[in-house]
């Protein structure tokens, strides 16, 4: 897992995605990029986030980060990184 920068109250409560993007949004306000983008790559990022992060800054800045596009797949299908939708 990456570095966690929430305490143990402010993690009480969240689960699955709520709690990797608090993870991520708290690496991001500590300057750790690497972990911020670390607590992103375990959450399942909805289609539509992904579309538009691909629209803005490319597919080929999504493969580099390693996001997990199986939403997007099972929504586009498997090609929707290389075609224009």
């Amino acid at each position: 897992m990456p570095k966690s920068y929430l305490s143990e109250d402010r993690k009480r409560g969240l689960s699955g995605n709520a709690l990797f993007a608090a993870e991520s949004a708290a690496a991001d306000r500590a300057d750790d990029e690497e972990a911020a983008w670390a607590w992103l790559r375990l959450a399942e990022v909805p289609a539509h986030a992904l579309l538009a992060l691909k629209r803005v800054e490319g597919a080929d800045y999504i493969r580099s980060k390693g996001l997990k596009t199986e939403a997007v797949e099972k929504a586009y299908g498997r090609d929707w990184l290389n075609r224009k939708i």
